[in-house]
């Protein structure tokens, strides 16, 4: 995969201004995984000190939608990406630094391929899990990503 965290956090900058304020960075990347990060901050919390549900999801969302960006971006058929639906879970109060990983890259190349095949849209749920600290899950959130070639 070509596309580096630093690529994806200059990127993020310029098209998703509100995840670069409140803090979501790009850590790791792969054709396997990806890791972002967000910290606690003022600018990100909610009225219970702890971390805005919203910006948890812009940081599980960035981990699942990079490795997508990564992949049509290997191939030389213009495809598009698109959030269908999504699902959280919140099981702990964000506090201090949340990581966000996803393992879900095999999904995709079977997606890209059937796209390009049949010309058809195709969907596929990724997972990306949230934890603090010392290691303990704050929030599990599941995207359904759709891709079809334009």
């Amino acid at each position: 995969m070509k596309i580096t965290p630093a690529q994806l956090n200059k990127f993020s900058m310029f098209k998703l201004p509100s995840a670069w304020l409140c803090g979501v960075r790009v850590k790791a990347i792969n054709d396997k995984s990806c890791t972002t990060t967000v910290t606690h901050r003022w600018i990100n919390q909610n009225p219970f000190n702890s971390m805005f549900w919203a910006v948890q999801g812009m940081a599980a969302e960035l981990s699942t939608g990079a490795i997508v960006i990564g992949k049509i971006r290997e191939e030389k058929t213009k495809i598009s990406m698109l959030v269908a639906n999504n699902k959280a879970n919140f099981s702990k109060k964000a506090k201090g630094k949340i990581t966000f990983e996803c393992t879900d890259g095999h999904l995709i190349d079977e997606a890209i391929k059937n796209t390009i095949t049949t010309g058809e849209g195709q969907t596929f749920w990724m997972q990306s899990v949230g934890r603090d600290e010392v290691g303990d899950i704050v929030s599990t959130f599941d995207f359904e990503w759709t891709v079809k070639v334009k």
